[in-house]
């Protein structure tokens, strides 16, 4: 089937708006007082084993500077966001 096709097209069509709609669902769930807890005590154990393993060295000679303080900051955001993706699907996989 291609995707020129009238039926490739509403495939296409049906997959974006999914997509929307999921990443809509997504992004509301980073600040979801249900699943924020859980994600923030992910961070905060995860990043700061991924902290020192990336930036401790640089911490204790006291070369933190501006580009790395923004890595080291972004190092707690991927744990949290990963923690609460995986709890938004599995939510949205339990009602459907």
């Amino acid at each position: 089937m291609a995707i020129d096709s009238p039926c490739g097209c509403i495939i296409v069509q049906m997959v974006a708006q999914l997509m929307k709609s999921n990443l809509k669902g997504f992004c509301a769930s980073l600040i979801d007082p249900k699943f924020a807890p859980t994600g923030l005590k992910v961070a905060l154990v995860v990043g700061s084993i991924l902290f020192v393993i990336n930036h401790g060295n640089a911490l204790l000679k006291g070369q933190i500077g501006r580009d790395r303080l923004i890595s080291a900051l972004l190092t707690y955001c991927v744990p949290y966001m990963v923690n609460i993706h995986g709890q938004y699907i599995s939510q949205v996989r339990q009602k459907s």
